[in-house]
């Protein structure tokens, strides 16, 4: 039986628009056999007059909530890992939700699910989906049910102080994958370590240039991009320790990238030297929450901190990354104690009668 062939959509479905009886009817499906098998079956019915085309035209249905997202996220111009999370979304988030057409999304229904989800999930993955699930519908026009969605309670990323950081490295240089660990502690953010090429390592002058990313898709691959996360992103970082230029010599190639390995697997190597060593659970992220700590310790300057580590305002580096190490606290409490303790009990008298 003849029908259109299908077409893979950018969320990763299949898709073939039948048009019987001047009746436009699209057949989705996640894998290209299936979406076969329903549109010959449903191609099938209505040569037998089992499905009868609208004699009249009527009111437009509304497509479920999964056929939404699957449209929504094949007419934006969104990046492999934004779309990558949208189908997370879809294929995790809210399945009792996910058959059903947009004008059925009462705000009972979807309450009783939001309090179905928090069981097994946290609140903010149930507050994030929820918000892409109410732009999908204000895509179509229509206004998002009104529920009551968790309140997400902020939490600091764990990083290591400047006593933390040198129990780290010395155990991170017979780690191999050592090099991504390192560029880490150098500010670089995950998508920046998986996009380094050679070309971009100057060991001559000790410095990398920064520039461009690789995220992952919702086929877990790395995509490469051309642009970093903003403006600032793309910068010169000089190579601070001799642990990460000597390794980068000794693995030195004349081209290509020069992290081939997982992304999951830099972060896991993290973890367990952090658990090995009773250091604090950081990830590939907490290292650059780590050297911009650092940075802070040493009384870098705010605007070379910014330069090295491509953050694009003072805001979002104090507001978000910079945190004040509990010894750094003690360091400026022990100040003020021994200034006040300077003026002794003789010294208080006089002051106070003018002498």
């Amino acid at each position: 039986m003849k029908i259109p062939k299908a077409r893979k959509l950018p969320s990763g479905t299949w898709r073939i628009q039948l048009r019987l009886g001047g009746e436009s009817i699209n057949i989705n499906a996640r894998t290209e056999k299936e979406c076969v098998r329903l549109a010959q079956i449903t191609k099938a019915e209505y040569l037998a007059g089992k499905r009868q085309a609208p004699s009249t035209p009527g009111p437009e249905q509304l497509p479920t909530l999964r056929e939404a997202i699957d449209a929504y996220v094949e007419t934006r111009v969104l990046s492999p890992a934004t779309v990558r999370g949208y189908v997370k979304i879809r294929d995790l988030r809210f399945q009792s939700l996910m058959d059903l057409q947009l004008d059925e999304l009462t705000p009972e229904v979807c309450q009783q699910t939001i309090k179905t989800e928090l069981r097994s999930n946290s609140a903010k993955t149930i507050r994030n989906a929820w918000s892409f699930v109410s732009t999908v519908m204000r895509y179509y026009g229509l206004q998002p049910p009104k529920v009551s969605t968790p309140q997400v309670v902020p939490h600091d990323t764990p990083f290591l102080d400047a006593g933390e950081i040198q129990i780290f490295r010395r155990a991170v240089k017979e780690n191999p994958y050592k090099i991504p660990i390192y560029l880490a502690l150098h500010s670089l953010r995950r998508s920046e370590i998986m996009a380094l090429r050679w070309e971009q390592v100057d060991l001559k002058h000790r410095r990398i240039r920064v520039v461009g990313a690789a995220v992952m898709d919702q086929h877990e691959q790395l995509v490469q991009k051309k642009e970093n996360k903003n403006r600032a992103s793309t910068r010169y970082v000089p190579i601070l320790m001799d642990e990460l230029y000597d390794a980068l010599k000794e693995a030195q190639q004349p081209e290509g990238l020069v992290v081939n390995c997982n992304p999951n697997t830099i972060w896991a190597n993290v973890r367990r030297i952090c658990a090995q060593y009773g250091l604090p659970p950081v990830g590939t992220h907490g290292l650059r929450h780590s050297f911009a700590s650092l940075a802070y310790h040493l009384g870098v300057p705010e605007q070379i901190t910014m330069e090295i580590g491509g953050w694009s305002d003072n805001q979002t580096m104090r507001k978000i990354y910079t945190h004040v190490a509990q010894a750094d606290v003690k360091r400026y409490e022990d100040k003020f104690a021994t200034f006040f303790g300077q003026i002794d009990e003789e010294n208080a008298h006089e002051i106070a009668h003018g002498k």
